[in-house]
């Protein structure tokens, strides 16, 4: 199985069968149903992108489909509608288990059964617990022919945000920056605009524009004072989260002598502030603005502020993808606490030099080599006149 950096920047399979090959084999029935899903990506959250194509009894393909959009019918639904009566003793080629439960749409079982098909080809099961084996289980029950297992693998690196929401309750987290050859992010000044080139904030534009979250620490809003949204807009609206636990944001951006413009955009696109008791105290003017505040429950930890604290209630929210863009001691705790899945980093062919320089990762760090994090599937493509390189945790 190939895969490539697309839409967003994620990892997603590369469409590898032609239009013209028939028969189409099981497996790469399945690799095209696998690109299909890939295009609901940022539209189907909290949900898990699938899809799906059928063949009719003779082995040539009658229909297609693929999960378009939270609370819009599902893939096995669009690919049996689009074949209708050539599904009838074919076989169904699906990413994902179908569905046996009442949600925003009908269960897919009743649609399946319904077709026809006498075969269906399942990538995986389903772990959300009102489908688990049951929508495998029914179409068995029924006299259909259910195979498990083909590009399971495959299957589960598209959908990992989704499986791992599912496991712990927590989103997947991307890890973004931009950084010199030199490794730094800003200069001893402080600049930072702009170390990567329009190619690359290009990219961070449409990497936002899939995502539920993005977090910055108050030193870059000081800093930096980012607007945090996706221009133009993608398929999501993230919310745009602070993480201060001190609370200490000035009232207006000394220099420009206005309000931020995470505060002064907080009613237009929503910002929610992570902080402490006492760090509330010092955000009035942020909420009656429109920011939400949101202290954490106790115990905190790191500098009165957990990792953990974030993500669980980033979780609990149902945020499936969340975008880290810093500063340095925010990246540096995620680190820490090894809470990062997936990683974005954007290399300029620019070197700044400088002890007072700073480095993309603070935080405590590690004493050992061999105590690296290390990153898997890791794929380096050119970004304009920058590098850029992206990869998953390893496991």
């Amino acid at each position: 199985m190939k895969w490539f950096a697309g839409d967003c920047g994620f990892f997603q399979p590369i469409r590898e069968i032609p239009v013209n090959e028939e028969p189409a084999t099981i497996e790469r029935g399945m690799r095209e149903a696998l690109a299909l899903a890939a295009r609901g990506r940022g539209f189907v959250e909290p949900n898990p992108m699938v899809g799906a194509v059928v063949f009719d009894a003779g082995g040539q393909k009658a229909g297609e489909g693929w999960h378009r959009r939270y609370g819009d019918a599902h893939a096995e639904v669009h690919a049996l509608a689009e074949a209708g009566e050539r599904a009838r003793r074919g076989t169904l080629i699906v990413t994902l288990e179908p569905c046996c439960h009442w949600g925003q749409t009908p269960p897919c079982t009743d649609a399946v059964l319904r077709s026809g098909v006498k075969r269906v080809v399942v990538a995986m099961a389903d772990p959300f617990p009102r489908v688990a084996g049951g929508g495998i289980a029914i179409l068995r029950d029924a006299g259909l022919e259910v195979e498990v297992g083909c590009c399971e693998a495959e299957a589960r690196r598209l959908n990992a945000p989704y499986l791992k929401l599912l496991r712990t309750g927590r989103p997947w987290v991307h890890l973004k920056w931009a950084m010199s050859l030199d490794g730094k992010i800003a200069t001893g000044a402080g600049d930072s605009k702009w170390i990567s080139g329009e190619e690359s904030r290009r990219r961070v534009h449409e990497l936002r524009g899939c995502m539920d979250a993005i977090v910055v620490g108050r030193g870059t809003v000081a800093a930096d004072d980012p607007l945090l949204t996706a221009r133009p807009p993608g398929p999501r609206v993230a919310t745009r989260v602070i993480v201060t636990a001190s609370g200490r944001i000035d009232e207006i951006n000394t220099c420009t002598r206005n309000k931020y413009q995470l505060r002064a955009t907080a009613r237009e696109t929503p910002v929610l502030i992570f902080t402490t008791e006492k760090g509330r105290e010092r955000l009035g003017g942020w909420e009656a603005d429109g920011s939400e505040i949101y202290v954490p429950p106790p115990p905190n930890s790191l500098s009165g502020m957990s990792v953990s604290a974030v993500l669980d209630e980033l979780g609990r929210r149902r945020m499936t993808n969340v975008l880290v863009e810093g500063g340095a001691e925010l990246l540096g705790a995620f680190l820490d606490a090894r809470a990062a899945d997936e990683f974005h980093v954007f290399i300029a062919p620019k070197i700044l030099g400088g002890n007072g320089a700073l480095s993309p990762v603070g935080g405590s760090g590690i004493k050992r080599i061999a105590d690296a994090l290390s990153l898997a599937e890791t794929a380096v493509s050119l970004s304009g006149e920058d590098v850029y390189v992206r990869g998953i945790t390893a496991s």
